[in-house]
Order: structure tokens, then sequence, then C-alpha cells
């Protein structure tokens, strides 16, 4: 097994509903350990810089106008093979697809509203870090 690290956003779904604490415990019960955290209102320039990737998508503004509507929590986490097993604690996209007991089944309120992200691969974990942490602000 490899320890590695991966990228995680609670969304403003979850903070205005006071989950953070409540997700960072099933992060750390599901065995990843919380490297680099803080909580930010993130700047609309931040956000569409994040989701560029998505900036020919119809959902793109509704997207971006969320994730600036409330603060979010971003984290470094660390574990083994953290990106999928940060995957499997987060549970499927749709929470009417989740598995029980994983993020999303138990906090999000719809596709839309899903409470967290987290990078899809260790390649865009890299990426997604940098994006938001100077690498003195990774302690774990």
């Amino acid at each position: 097994m490899t320890v590695s690290r991966t990228f995680s956003i609670i969304k403003p779904d979850a903070t205005r509903r006071n989950l953070t604490g409540a997700i960072v415990k099933m992060f750390e019960d599901g065995g990843l350990r919380i490297v680099a955290s803080k909580r930010i209102q993130m700047t609309r320039a931040q956000a569409e810089g994040f989701y560029g990737v998505h900036k020919e998508r119809p959902f793109f503004g509704e997207l971006v106008d969320f994730m600036i509507s409330e603060p979010v929590v971003v984290q470094v986490l660390e574990g083994e093979n953290a990106v999928t097993r940060n995957r499997d604690i987060m549970g499927a996209t749709n929470p009417e697809d989740a598995d029980e007991g994983t993020v999303r089944k138990s906090h999000a309120l719809s596709i839309g509203e899903n409470s967290v992200h987290g990078s899809d691969s260790a390649e865009n974990a890299a990426i997604e870090i940098a994006f938001f942490f100077k690498e003195d602000e990774l302690v774990g």
C-alpha cells in the first residue's frame, strides 16, 4: 500500500448546515488524516479557476455561484491510496446512488448540493492541492 495525498472540499451546503465536524470525522474514521485545512470564502476568480475544466458546460455558472455562496473548507487528506479511499468515503455524486454510510448518502441534499468534492486522480490531487495550499501549509 502507498501513502498518498488527495484534495477535498467541504462544500457550501454542508458548511451552512454546520456539518464540517461530522464530515471530517467520517474521513478520519475512514483512515484518512487531515494534513492541511482551512475555511475560506471562495472568490469568484478562485471558483472559476478551480472549475475551469467545466467552463463550456451549461452548469458552470450555477456551480461557480454555488461555490461562492457560503464558506467552504479546503483540505489535504493523507492515507493509504488516499484518492480512492476518499472517493469511497464520499460516495456516488448522486446521493440517491450512494452507499449507506457515505458522506453523500448521509449529508447531501441533491446531486448539485452534494456536500463534498474530492480529487479524481493523483495527478489532479496534486494540481488541486497546489491551487489552494503552499507547500509549507502541509503540516501532517
